[in-house]
């Protein structure tokens, strides 16, 4: 087969939709090594390198639309599709090219969440437009819909008005690195190269409202922990707020902006518990690997991160201080709990092992074309 994939987010996004496009191409270049990747980028400049180069190629503007990348990879694109004429397209961060529709192949979009519509509040009247408008798109044009989880599902029926009967349940999985145990040596480097606490409760992920970093903090305020909250996220102007509402009362954090993915593993597996208190997500990554890091977890509950978490954490209401304090007083004095959480980690991490999702893909794909031939 020959397979192509919206490569934007696997070129230029460290995080969440980026690091979603490049475990999903890694799968299959190994688990599916007979098959052709296309890589459509819309920018060469600061990409990001890719650690896979068999069987891939990648496709790049040509002419003015070096100029317009954004508008290559919404119309011009189509040009170098019709051209190659994959097998299948597959847009990998909610958005296929408009009139693709007009094209042989199959198309196949991943929708990973609708928060955007559930929080509104939170993003401007332009982006909500904008991407209300791709996703409806998306959801009319493609054969199939892979959502992340059944959660984002419902939300695809829901906002975006999807068939129900286009849409798979895919979930993703995360980077192998975390699932390596990481020695005392290497613990130590990376503890002295950030200056680390001995012991932290640590959040990973975006510093924006939606993810409730104020919640952890809050919560810490009246919890009764005096460890501090390990913020790794990227630089935005919400952590100014959040360090001055830390400073009032008198929890201490340690923001570590845009620190390198290579070092993650050992900063999750050096924390005495990971929390997450988002007010939605449609997978919640984060918690995967902390998942997959073995270590005990505390989760929001309310949208999907049940289904990521399982048994492996435990759940407190995002909107609710107390019951974040209540749950973060168990998990880190409850040491019988504690090792359940741990012992359950390795069940849960199982369910996204990477053979598992391969196969999953390389069931839709045969699905997909299974149907072009009818």
């Amino acid at each position: 087969m020959l397979i192509a994939y919206d490569a934007k987010r696997a070129y230029h996004n460290h995080r969440g939709l980026g690091n979603y496009s490049r475990d999903l191409i890694r799968l299959m270049t190994i688990y599916a090594p007979q098959n052709t990747y296309l890589l459509f980028n819309p920018q060469q400049k600061n990409s990001i390198q890719l650690p896979f180069a068999e069987h891939i190629e990648q496709i790049t503007p040509n002419h003015l639309w070096k100029l317009m990348p954004s508008l290559w990879r919404s119309y011009g694109c189509r040009h170098e599709l019709n051209k190659f004429q994959p097998d299948i397209y597959h847009g990998l961060s909610g958005e296929l090219p408009y009139f693709i529709e007009r094209l042989k192949f199959r198309k196949i979009v991943t929708i990973h969440d609708a928060i955007f519509m559930r929080y509104p509040e939170h993003y401007s009247t332009t982006y909500r437009h904008l991407f209300l408008q791709k996703c409806l798109y998306a959801c009319s044009a493609a054969d199939t819909i892979v959502a992340i989880s059944e959660q984002t599902k419902r939300d695809c029926i829901t906002y975006f008005g999807a068939d129900e009967r286009k849409i798979r349940v895919i979930y993703q999985g995360c980077n192998n690195q975390f699932r390596t145990i990481i020695d005392q040596q290497e613990r130590l480097k990376i503890k002295l190269k950030y200056d680390l606490p001995d012991h932290y409760i640590l959040y990973v992920g975006a510093a924006e409202p939606n993810k409730n970093i104020e919640g952890i903090i809050r919560a810490m305020n009246i919890a009764k922990t005096e460890l501090p909250l390990v913020v790794v996220c990227n630089l935005t102007k919400h952590i100014n707020r959040l360090a001055d509402l830390a400073f009032k009362l008198h929890v201490a954090v340690k923001f570590m902006p845009n620190t390198p993915f290579a070092d993650f593993p050992a900063i999750y597996q050096q924390a005495e518990c990971f929390a997450f208190m988002s007010f939605f997500e449609g997978f919640g990554i984060p918690v995967l690997e902390a998942v997959c890091s073995h270590i005990p977890i505390l989760a929001a509950s309310g949208s999907c991160l049940e289904e990521t978490g399982g048994k492996a954490a435990l759940y407190a209401q995002p909107d609710n201080i107390d019951d974040i304090a209540d749950k973060l007083d168990i998990i880190l004095t409850d040491q019988t709990i504690r090792q359940q959480l741990i012992e359950a980690s390795f069940d849960q991490a199982n369910k996204f092992s990477d053979p598992t999702i391969a196969q999953n893909l390389i069931n839709l794909y045969q699905e997909s074309m299974t149907y072009s031939t009818e």
